[in-house]
């Protein structure tokens, strides 16, 4: 038995080592040594339905719960903020421009207006988007998709081609101008295409100026935004604009306003309207007499102001030239008027301030006596001469401003103080600010007496060493006729409301400048100046007395010397109405205000006066002696 034993044990071991040294080898003979299974197990019990049905429902009812969940919160909790977003998104927002107010003359002539125009646009992107459907065009053809179906409907409207206009659809710019100031009855029939998605359309307005040249450069211009950029366009622009609304609506995927949607809308407010005190009827006459006055005289331009003295109104302010607001092709519209831009010295139309100082001093009477040869040197050395030789004159006051005497003028400046004729330099207006607001005004110069060398103190007495413009040259007529109460020009009457009722502007009280008895004696001073007997005779206007003064003023330009000629008169001179100044720059035929401007003033105060039904002049008294 132990024998046996000790064989099976070393049986065990030998097969234990084979075993070890298969497996080292990858088997006998290179092949794969499986190991033994055991026995096959027993099936187990079968799957049960139920359980899977359960886990099934508690998945469903988890899905269901997060839904419900998501559901109250987006129809509860972030319900309302969804659809103010989805509202807003379908919201368009038009700003809807304030309709510009009219200017008016004082009768209601209307000089500027404002039309409805509208601004068609393409946006390219939407475009793109187009369907022609079962559409056709107006010859019958299906209208295409995209760019080339805009056109085809759109084209005829705008009477374009539709290869022109398709190029200018085709892109991807969400904004593109296609016509502009596109009239209202062209609008509404873009808008029965129902391309409102596709080709956007903005009311603006168009300024019209129904008188054309009538009172061109100073109802002045506006520009492409509507904004007043020059003369009473560019002056009361608060008054005229208003102010701009917003239109707020609901619209549908194609742009089309949904009926009864949502509408948040702030009306414009229209602008004022501005009545001014122009008549058209005198502006014209003014412009027509002084065109054909620069025809005729060869002069660089001319300007004539008509004033009512009464109460400061002025009547017309006329430039020569043709400026017509609605030709935006020339820059002559943006000028604006020369009667406040322009600078000159008044000539002799300026002795009537010196004479007025004298009479309201005291230092002289009209019938004063004075000595006057055509040159005359004063005590501090500085000679003086007429505009022509003439033997020695015995003249009184009157005379020397008939006669339009420097050397005679220079002589009654002895006796008004430098400081004293200063002072009523500016009280009559001049170095100050017509109260106009025109756009471009120059208030010309007047030096204080502490920069008056020795021939200024007396060059200042008969017109020159000071600049103004015209319309403080007429002021200063102006002031005498109103028995001398100076009086703040104006072109505004007033501004009428959206109701139809007019405001009257407020005016300054007017200011006393000299007396009225001298206002009286130097009225029938200057009567003599349209007398037989003065320089002005080409000025009397048949039935009427007028008073008023010539002027002939230096101006050194382009390193020469040329001249401005000048007649300002009022009439009827026994009961003033109007002032009417003439100015003509560098006329060829004549330099003397008397020669070339008189002839205007008749005409214009000639018509003035018939058009407001004055009534003709009494007799002329005595006439003032002009000689002893």
């Amino acid at each position: 038995m132990a024998s046996r034993r000790k064989a099976s044990g070393t049986g065990g071991s030998r097969t234990s080592a084979v075993r070890q040294a298969v497996s080292r080898s990858g088997g006998i003979g290179g092949g794969v040594v499986r190991r033994r299974q055991g026995p096959p197990q027993p099936p187990g019990p079968p799957a049960s339905p139920e359980r899977r049905q359960r886990w099934l429902l508690v998945i469903a009812t988890l899905v269901v719960v997060v839904f419900v969940a998501r559901l109250v919160q987006v129809q509860v909790f972030e319900g309302p903020a969804l659809a103010a977003t989805a509202l807003e998104n379908r919201m368009a927002t038009v700003v809807v421009p304030a309709h510009r107010g009219q200017i008016t003359d004082r009768d209601g002539v209307v000089l500027a207006t404002s039309v409805d125009r509208y601004t068609v646009a393409a946006d390219q992107q939407a475009i793109q988007t187009f369907r022609g459907g079962s559409r056709v065009d107006a010859e019958g053809e299906p209208v295409e998709d995209g760019a080339l179906g805009v056109a085809q409907l759109l084209a005829p409207i705008l009477g374009t081609t539709k290869a022109e206009l398709a190029a200018q659809l085709n892109g991807d710019r969400r904004y593109v101008v296609l016509a502009r100031n596109v009239e209202p009855e062209t609008q509404r029939k873009i808008r029965e295409l129902r391309l409102q998605a596709y080709v956007p359309m903005e009311l603006t307005s168009k300024r019209t100026y129904p008188s054309g040249t009538v009172a061109g450069p100073l109802v002045g211009f506006v520009d492409a935004d509507q904004v007043g950029q020059g003369g009473i366009e560019r002056a009361y622009d608060d008054v005229l604009a208003g102010k701009a609304g917003v239109d707020r609506y609901e619209r549908s995927r194609d742009g089309v306003r949904i009926p009864g949607g949502a509408e948040d809308s702030t009306p414009a407010q229209p602008g004022g309207d501005v009545v001014l005190t122009i008549d058209h009827d005198i502006q014209w006459k003014a412009e027509d007499s002084i065109d054909e006055a620069v025809a005729r005289t060869g002069a660089s331009y001319g300007i004539v102001v008509v004033e009512d003295l009464r109460t400061g109104e002025l009547m017309a302010i006329a430039d020569s030239g043709d400026v017509d607001p609605n030709d935006r092709t020339s820059a002559n519209v943006a000028k604006g008027s020369r009667a406040v831009q322009d600078t000159f010295e008044p000539g002799s139309t300026g002795k009537v301030i010196t004479m007025a100082a004298a009479l309201e001093t005291g230092a002289w009477q009209p019938d004063s006596q004075f000595t006057v040869p055509d040159r005359f040197t004063t005590p501090n050395g500085q000679t003086f001469r007429d505009s022509h030789d003439h033997p020695v004159q015995q003249l009184t006051l009157a005379g020397i401003l008939a006669h339009s005497s420097n050397s005679g003028t220079v002589q009654v400046a002895e006796k008004i103080p430098p400081q004293v004729q200063y002072d009523y330099l500016k009280k009559f207006g001049l170095g100050e600010s017509t109260g106009l607001d025109l756009p471009g005004e120059s208030r010309g110069t007047v030096h204080p007496v502490d920069r008056w060398d020795a021939r200024t103190r007396y060059a200042v007495t008969f017109g020159q060493a000071l600049t103004v413009n015209a319309m403080q040259a007429t002021s200063v007529f102006s002031t005498i006729g109103n028995g001398g109460v100076r009086l703040q020009p104006t072109l505004l009457k007033g501004t009428r409301t959206a109701d139809g009722e007019l405001e009257p502007v407020e005016r300054p009280e007017g200011t006393r400048v000299v007396s009225e008895e001298t206002a009286a004696s130097l009225l029938h001073m200057m009567e003599e100046v349209t007398s037989e007997e003065g320089t002005a005779v080409g000025a009397q206007v048949p039935g009427y007395r007028v008073a008023g003064k010539t002027g002939t003023a230096q101006i050194f330009e382009g390193g020469g010397v040329t001249y401005m000629a000048s007649f300002i008169g009022v009439a009827p001179a026994d009961d003033p109405r109007f002032t009417v100044s003439v100015f003509l720059k560098s006329p060829k035929t004549s330099i003397f205000g008397g020669v070339v401007a008189a002839p205007v003033f008749r005409d214009v105060m000639g018509f003035a006066l018939q058009k407001e039904g004055v009534p003709p002049s009494s007799p002329a008294g005595e006439p003032l002696p002009l000689e002893w």
